[in-house]
């Protein structure tokens, strides 16, 4: 149990603010995810062992009580002995009584010192627990600061850059606005271009259906339109239907 309790005490006596440094010097929690590690472990053995060294007292305590009966019955057994004159009887018991009150503080001896580590034990237990949330905490804070301190670097980073931009940038800049704006003008006028190509073949189209309207007239002025085709005398019946209808 020594060990362990030495495991324990130096786990708890662990220096935090030396673990947070070491933590924000690598820019990593890693030294205190170690001790997490090592202390979830101990803790582990430690309630083991607790619960043996209770178990053991309360071992120790029962047999003390044992004893400690049996060696009151004796010595009053032994007087009673006495006052009946049975000598030879009261020595055997006396010699039995000796024995069972060197039995009675051997083991009020054990349950005392057992309940002292038991309750050392039990101290560290709590103790441990209490470093080990405090850990915890520290580790998840430890976390969200780096998070944020890289989150600001992130931000820092493309601040310097518009700085750059800005400044000894400048140039480039207007090259890539002109470039921009070369690129736009050249699409609006390939834009243009291909509407005025539209815009002319439905001008042809047009034009060329109003010529045709023309020549119809003219054709028809002079006679010259050809005659509709004659209806077979069935059309010619169901057409007269048609308009009777």
């Amino acid at each position: 149990m020594a060990s362990i309790l030495e495991k324990t005490q130096t786990l708890i006596q662990a220096n935090l603010h030396a673990m947070v440094d070491k933590a924000l010097e690598k820019n990593s929690v890693a030294v205190m995810k170690q001790y997490i590690r090592d202390a979830e472990k101990n803790l582990d053995e430690l309630e083991k062992a607790t619960a043996t060294v209770g178990g053991e007292v309360k071992t120790m305590e029962r047999k003390y009580k044992e004893y400690k009966k049996k060696a009151d019955q004796i010595d009053r057994n032994i007087d009673t002995l006495l006052m009946q004159g049975k000598t030879d009887l009261a020595r055997a018991a006396q010699t039995e009584l000796n024995t069972n009150r060197r039995l009675q503080e051997q083991y009020h001896e054990q349950w005392v010192r057992q309940q002292k580590e038991f309750e050392a034990l039990k101290n560290a237990r709590l103790k441990l627990q209490a470093k080990l949330r405090t850990i915890r905490e520290e580790q998840r804070e430890l976390e969200a600061l780096m998070r944020l301190a890289k989150s600001k670097e992130t931000t820092v980073k493309a601040i310097k850059s518009l700085d750059d931009l800005t400044g000894a940038g400048d140039a480039d800049i207007a090259r890539l606005g002109e470039s921009i704006r070369s690129r736009l003008d050249r699409a609006t006028a390939e834009s243009e271009m291909y509407a005025d190509r539209l815009d002319n073949q439905m001008d042809d189209v047009l034009g060329k259906s109003e010529i045709d309207l023309q020549l119809e007239e003219r054709k028809r002025r002079l006679g010259l339109s050809e005659p509709a085709p004659s209806m077979d005398l069935d059309e010619e019946s169901e057409s007269l239907e048609a308009s009777d209808i």
